[in-house]
C-alpha cells in the first residue's frame, strides 16, 4: 500500500514538473543583449498580463548584471554566458532595468501593453 501511494505521488510530481518546464518552453520570449553596460534593444514591449521569458546574452568583455528593483528580478552573466529570467504578468506600464555593473550607462525599460 505505501509503495503504491509512493509512486503515485512521484507520477504527480513528475507531471508537475514535466508541465511547468513545457510551459516555460512556451511562454513569449524577448532577446536582449549585454555588452559592457550597452543594452541592446533598450526598449522591450511585451503583452500586458501575460508571463514573459527574457533570453539574456552577455557579448561583453566584462561581467554584467540584469537587474530590475521594479520588477524583483536579477541575473549574473559571465562574459559570454547567457541565461534567462521569467517575468510574472506585468501590469500595463513601464519598468526599468539596468546593467549593475555599469551604473554609468544608461537604463532599458520593459513596456507592457
Amino acid at each position: 500500500m505505501f509503495l503504491r501511494k509512493a509512486r503515485l505521488m512521484l507520477g504527480a510530481v513528475l507531471l508537475l514538473a514535466g508541465a511547468s518546464l513545457a510551459s516555460a518552453s512556451d511562454l513569449p520570449t524577448f532577446k536582449l543583449e549585454m555588452q559592457d553596460g550597452k543594452l541592446i534593444p533598450p526598449r522591450i514591449e511585451v503583452p500586458a498580463g501575460q508571463r514573459i521569458k527574457i533570453e539574456i546574452h552577455n557579448i561583453g568583455k566584462s561581467a554584467a548584471e540584469f537587474e530590475s528593483i521594479e520588477l524583483r528580478k536579477e541575473k549574473v552573466l559571465a562574459p559570454g554566458a547567457q541565461s534567462f529570467v521569467v517575468i510574472a504578468p506585468l501590469r500595463p506600464g513601464e519598468y526599468k532595468f539596468f546593467d549593475d555593473f555599469h551604473l554609468n550607462m544608461p537604463q532599458g525599460v520593459i513596456v507592457a501593453k
